[in-house]
């Protein structure tokens, strides 16, 4: 979809205009970036790489923007590198060879397909608080993947993709570290050389996934902040090397075709999810959960039922200390509509389009803005959201390690805390699917931590 937006620079700060287009009404967003443009999706650049780009070829390259979402707002000299990365990645989805090669890696290095798991203990602990009726609750075990996380899907997938387009480097940025020993892990197997850009706050706060990464060959840098910090130099890094290096994005943020790739390689999840429903009880669930911080793990298990209206899909932010406190990561229930770090979606800013910095014991869960996908899925009504506070996750990862031995990510333990409001509003027997989106023995110490002596 066409779109004119005007960008003004204005001692760091820029406010951007969207005037009347297409049907649209003009509004006007605040936002913080590194620096942008915004590209007509109808202009093609001319591509300095060894491919002659004709107007046939249009068709191949993806939808830009969800709505009014998503979009390239990035330096100029990142647009063909970007256009390349969309022609090879659709390419790629249509080369038989590739996707041949991407089915072997999933099920003999990453382990799939998952478990779908029903959860019994935790189902009659939610029934027995409700007379004894209410859903079925089932698990979907991608904290089973090598490597203890969803993450692992996306990152084989773009390394093999790397190695296609023949880049001898990958460079990446993780939050919780779980993208980045994914990102190493696929690194090695595939002789790439393997850079991570890592907040000091997280690394202090994941210690054992920088050793897990060191200890798979990659070289982990420090950036001085979070998550959102690491990202926007792991983007300055790669545009100092855009003819060798590739940024292999973890997160369905940042300038397209960053997001629709990780939702496309995170779909296994949702397309097994279906045919497991139909083997286990004939039929699809009633309800998906899962949690949200960009939104990989959410639109990996979403995506493939977004059209069937009756399958609800519910995602779970980071409440935080409480909404109210300002210490959270709820970007859909207090965010406004801005750019940041390449993309328009919803984001935490202020009334000057200032960052506002987020909060989470969920440390994959601490990024101000969110998916352009989630956020248009948002708009139009398609996926609900809500919240669950860090002591709500808390208690989630203690009732899952006790009822079914199972110790889940800080991160899914906020989509699990939900079921505590969900369970009573649904009928007795229907389905509920909750995507454990990682392994939580990387959060053991944090948990302890915040557990009083007594316990």
């Amino acid at each position: 979809m066409a779109c004119n937006v005007n960008v003004i620079l204005q001692q760091g700060k820029i406010a951007i205009s969207r005037r009347k287009w297409q049907g649209f009404q003009s509004q006007s967003y605040k936002a913080n970036v590194i620096s942008c443009v915004a590209i007509d999706p109808s202009q093609v650049p001319q591509l300095p790489w060894n491919l002659v780009f004709h107007e046939k070829n249009r068709a191949i390259l993806s939808k830009e923007k969800f709505g009014i979402f998503g979009g390239k707002f990035v330096p100029e000299t990142l647009i063909s590198s970007l256009t390349k990365l969309d022609y090879e990645f659709n390419s790629a989805l249509r080369d038989p060879h590739f996707q041949m090669e991407l089915r072997l890696a999933l099920r003999n290095y990453v382990g799939r397909e998952t478990p779908l798991y029903f959860a019994q203990r935790l189902t009659d602990h939610y029934k027995s608080n409700n007379k004894g009726m209410g859903p079925d609750i089932y698990l979907k075990r991608e904290d089973l993947n090598h490597g203890g996380a969803h993450k692992i899907n996306n990152a084989i997938a773009q390394a093999l993709l790397a190695k296609r387009m023949d880049c001898k480097s990958v460079v990446a940025a993780t939050g919780a570290g779980q993208h980045g020993v994914a990102t190493a892990a696929a690194c090695a197997k595939l002789s790439l050389a393997c850079t991570i850009f890592m907040g000091s706050l997280d690394m202090e706060r994941q210690p054992s996934n920088v050793l897990l990464m060191k200890h798979l060959g990659a070289k982990v840098k420090s950036v001085k902040g979070s998550f959102k910090d690491a990202l926007s130099e792991g983007i300055r890094n790669w545009v100092n090397n855009l003819e060798t290096s590739y940024f292999l994005a973890g997160a369905a943020i940042g300038p397209h075709p960053c997001p629709t790739m990780v939702r496309e390689f995170q779909s296994v999840i949702g397309k097994e999810t279906r045919k497991q429903a139909m083997e286990n009880w004939g039929g699809k669930p009633n309800v998906l959960v899962a949690c949200v911080g960009s939104g990989s793990n959410a639109l990996g298990l979403f995506h493939e039922f977004i059209q069937d209206e009756d399958v609800r899909l519910i995602g779970v932010e980071a409440g935080g200390t409480g909404l109210n406190s300002g210490k959270h990561s709820a970007t859909m229930a207090r965010g406004q509509v801005g750019v940041y770090h390449g993309a328009m979606s919803y984001v935490l800013q202020d009334e000057e389009g200032q960052i506002i910095g987020p909060h989470s014991i969920g440390v994959g869960l601490e990024y101000p803005g969110v998916s352009p996908e989630l956020s248009y899925l948002k708009d139009i009504g398609r996926v609900e959201f809500s919240t669950a506070t860090d002591e709500q996750a808390i208690k989630a990862y203690k009732q899952l390690c006790r009822l079914e031995g199972i110790f889940p990510a800080l991160e899914a333990c906020h989509a699990l805390a939900f079921l505590g409001k969900l369970c009573p509003t649904l009928k007795d027997g229907e389905k509920v699917i909750v995507n454990l989106s990682g392994r939580g023995d990387k959060d053991a110490a944090a948990v302890i931590n915040h557990t009083p002596k007594h316990e």
